[in-house]
């Protein structure tokens, strides 16, 4: 796991795009996880809840949601990034998600990122930051996320 790297300033985030940040810890995804997922989500498909059903379907025991996976993206940031001299910083979007791998139950998940975009906003700046996040063992990442967020002066 690497520190994360602490920006100073907008204009310093400006001169870091392409910059490969992270990777950060590991974190496992066990079936409490993924069931209370389901209960705030109100998805409750048999291959994420149903260890049973899901044990004789196609991969053998449940699997995350990929929405969870993508919502482990707010707690891997800290991680992996943060800006000084700024007043806040919020979530403004996500340009593209793709999850190309499924997320088995027991699961060990770490991110990596690549600052991709730094653009003036009114009152501030938006970012645009390339996530990885993958699963230990596997060669294939189980999502791939361009997250966008604005940080104000």
């Amino acid at each position: 796991m690497s520190q994360a790297r602490i920006f100073a300033s907008v204009d310093e985030l400006r001169t870091a795009v392409g910059e490969e940040l992270g990777p950060t810890g590991w974190v496992e995804i066990d079936q409490k996880r993924i069931d209370l997922f389901a209960e705030a989500t109100g998805d409750h498909q048999w291959i994420h809840v149903d260890p049973e059903k899901a044990a004789q379907g196609p991969f053998g025991t449940t699997i995350a949601h990929g929405y969870l996976t993508l919502s482990l993206i707010p707690s891997f940031m800290p991680e992996l990034m943060a800006v000084e001299g700024v007043t806040m910083g919020v979530n403004y979007g996500v340009n593209k998600v793709r999850f190309p791998s499924p997320v088995p139950v027991g699961s060990r998940l770490r991110a990596s990122a690549q600052l991709a975009e730094v653009s003036d906003v009114p009152g501030g700046a938006q970012i645009v930051v390339r996530v990885t996040i993958e699963r230990e063992g596997s060669d294939k990442p189980v999502c791939v996320a361009e997250t966008v967020a604005r940080y104000y002066l």
